[in-house]
């Protein structure tokens, strides 16, 4: 995976397995106020990690295909994907086990780091609801994302000044356009217990790993030590959805990337792979999310490809 990635101010929070977050620290080289990295990794295999930071998170894709999860939402994302993460919303990473690896610019930002008071000038008031609207997830398109894409990447090449006035614009850009989406509701936005974090981040590994085999509630339930009635009030108060909802997404959102990256693959073995033993159901539910069947989907890409 090749980034750039900027961290502005002194920490980010990550997730252990099984442990409550742990605070990372990140120091700025000396002299500067955040820091500016370019490096290439693959992650082949890798599984990205539930977490959740202070700094903002401004993701472009590059290069690249897979899901990912910011709070309750699930999505697959592609080349020329951009996203924006709030402040301590949690999230799994950009990375595909699938596909081996990406090319993101990625930028993180504490709301904090130009000063106290200085999203309160009446010039940037847009700039500050842009970072409050960032906690449900947001994702741009059109020629927004086309725009900051580029954006982006210029900013390798810029001086140290240079790079904070442009961050500025970049985030102006966002706050004035109209080409976005909510990823999560307001309803809805997940807000973060310390208390309930590790039975959340073991729920979402479970079904990570298992989504193509047959899950029943009350095994997930186990895994987090609550009776089956318990948990099922546990996680819809904690994510705005019921667990089977939950789980027919991630299995919907996973055969969307089969369909998109493998256009050859027939539909029954799109279904069987995404944990759908029948066809009548993985149909049904795949509607109910992407708003089409299986067949119009593929076709839909097809012509697009074309």
């Amino acid at each position: 995976m090749k980034t750039l990635l900027i961290l502005v101010n002194h920490q980010t929070l990550v997730m252990n397995k099984f442990n409550t977050p742990r605070l990372k620290k990140v120091e700025p080289n000396f002299g500067r106020s955040f820091v500016l990295r370019s490096f290439e990794e693959k992650n082949t295999n890798q599984i990205p990690k539930w977490h959740y930071h202070p700094e903002l998170e401004l993701v472009y894709i590059e290069e690249g295909k897979g899901k990912y999860q910011i709070g309750n939402s699930i999505n697959y994302f592609t080349e020329g994907d951009l996203v924006l993460i709030g402040s301590n919303v949690p999230h799994y990473g950009f990375s595909s086990r699938l596909s081996g690896e990406n090319q993101e610019l990625v930028i993180q930002i504490h709301p904090s780091c130009f000063g106290e008071g200085f999203l309160d000038m009446s010039e940037l008031t847009s700039i500050k609801t842009l970072f409050d609207n960032a906690k449900l997830g947001l994702s741009f398109h059109g020629i927004t994302k086309e725009d900051i894409g580029e954006r982006l990447k210029s900013m390798f090449y810029m001086t140290s000044f240079e790079k904070v006035i442009e961050l500025i614009k970049i985030f102006h850009i966002l706050s004035e356009s109209k080409e976005y989406k909510n990823l999560n509701s307001y309803k809805h936005a997940v807000q973060i217990k310390k208390k309930d974090i590790t039975r959340i981040e073991v729920v979402y590994d479970f079904v990570r790993e298992r989504f193509e085999e047959k899950i029943l509630v009350e095994e997930i339930a186990d895994a987090v030590h609550m009776s089956e009635p318990a948990f099922c009030r546990f996680f819809k108060k904690s994510t705005g959805k019921t667990f089977i909802n939950f789980l027919n997404e991630y299995r919907v959102t996973h055969a969307c990337k089969l369909i998109t990256e493998n256009p050859d693959l027939a539909i029954t073995e799109i279904a069987f792979q995404s944990g759908y033993n029948n066809l009548s159901n993985f149909n049904r539910a795949f509607k109910k999310v992407t708003g089409k069947n299986p067949s119009a989907y593929k076709n839909g890409l097809t012509v697009f490809v074309s």
